[in-house]
């Protein structure tokens, strides 16, 4: 007997997901607009609220999205004072891009691309040459990194141009294959502590007249993952790195600019079987699904050949109304990973693309046992994983 139409569940529209700022407030439109401000050939001002600087200073935060700050004053007093400069004095934040997802979001921000066309679109994506699962953070299997990313970064054609240009971040970083693809050019400067790198970011922001230093710092996501943004252990961190940013902003050259950002906000979710869906121990999301890639709140799903339709009526039969469950087609059509996507990217996307609306993810607990451990998560389009600061400090 059938159910009653008031029992059959309603997938979400697709309409109301939020799409990210592509062209004018996303992290691919940053490093345009500071290069664009020191005269750099063929940039553009894509953030209209963003007023030139001679020196610019890009410091991002792994891991601390709007809403943590707005929501923990106490730990982050810096910080927090900040919000009232966030992109250009607006108060308002950013969007990462989709997915909010560390690989796809640096790409962004040192290609001045969105994902569509810088073509790391997710943390696990396939590779349409091999059929295998790319990790983009890892670099695993090994992929040509200038085949994978073809487009300069923006610091190459910023130094090119005669800008002073540095990276300062941590020495394990300097020949990994995404620094390679989505943060090279000019110097790169390895220092351990994340005082000596404030300190080294000031000392390369004063040594030109036009100066474009990034630096970095990665703890506040990692202890985020491993036990939340509710514990101890992740607001000591806040605390940190708000020290950080306080020891920066004082060090300032005249003339400079200090951007405070990240890649992507974080979000809790509970050990529980209804807010972690196994994909391993689910036979009906596992029917005619040949790879699981992406993470647990924005899953690629590879189809077998000839079974897309029904894996997209599955998924959205099973989880419409928690995911904004897509086609490839109609994600890119809303504009999730830009407003064009490469053709060598086309095939990289999910055949279904499926990004969380409800405080759940999608585990796989046999495959990716270290990721379906995780406390903090990120990846899809809601506004806690989306939104990014962009605090401003100016000498």
């Amino acid at each position: 007997m059938a159910q009653p139409a008031w029992q059959d569940p309603v997938p979400l529209s697709l309409d109301t997901a939020p799409v990210p700022e592509y062209g004018s407030g996303s992290l691919a439109d940053l490093l345009p607009t500071l290069v664009a401000g020191q005269e750099v050939p063929g940039f553009t001002a894509a953030i209209p609220e963003l007023t030139p600087a001679d020196r610019n200073c890009v410091f991002l935060i792994d891991g601390l999205g709007w809403e943590q700050i707005i929501a923990h004053p106490d730990e982050a007093p810096f910080l927090y004072s900040l919000l009232p400069t966030s992109r250009g004095g607006t108060g308002r934040p950013l969007t990462a891009g989709f997915p909010s997802t560390t690989a796809t979001s640096l790409a962004s921000v040192g290609t001045g691309l969105p994902p569509g066309e810088h073509g790391l679109p997710g943390y696990t994506a396939r590779n349409p040459e091999t059929g295998e699962l790319m990790n983009q953070l890892r670099w695993k299997p090994w992929t040509a990194p200038k085949v994978w990313q073809p487009y300069p970064t923006v610091f190459q054609l910023a130094d090119a141009a005669g800008v002073h240009t540095a990276q300062v971040s941590a020495p394990t970083f300097e020949q990994t294959p995404l620094t390679k693809v989505a943060l090279s050019g000019g110097s790169f400067l390895g220092r351990l502590s994340g005082e000596d790198r404030m300190d080294v970011a000031a000392q390369r922001l004063a040594a030109g007249d036009r100066s474009l230093v990034y630096t970095y710092y990665s703890e506040v996501d990692g202890k985020g993952h491993r036990f939340g943004t509710d514990s101890d252990a992740w607001r000591g961190q806040l605390m940190y790195v708000d020290g950080l940013a306080r020891r920066l902003a004082e060090q300032l050259p005249p003339r400079s600019a200090l951007y405070i950002t990240a890649d992507h906000g974080m979000i809790d979710i509970p050990f529980d079987e209804q807010s972690r869906i196994d994909f391993d121990e689910d036979w009906e999301l596992r029917a005619g699904v040949a790879l699981l890639g992406g993470e647990g709140r924005a899953r690629h799903v590879y189809a077998v050949p000839g079974a897309q339709a029904d894996v997209l009526t599955v998924w959205r039969e099973v989880l419409g109304e928690q995911f904004w469950v897509a086609s490839r087609d109609e994600a890119i059509a809303a504009g999730w990973f830009g407003p064009t996507v490469d053709e060598r990217v086309y095939g990289r996307i999910g055949d279904v693309v499926a990004a969380a609306h409800d405080d759940v993810i999608i585990t796989a607990s046999v495959n990716e046992p270290h990721e379906s451990a995780m406390a903090g998560v990120h990846g899809s389009l809601t506004p806690v994983e989306q939104l990014v600061p962009l605090l401003e400090v100016r000498s």
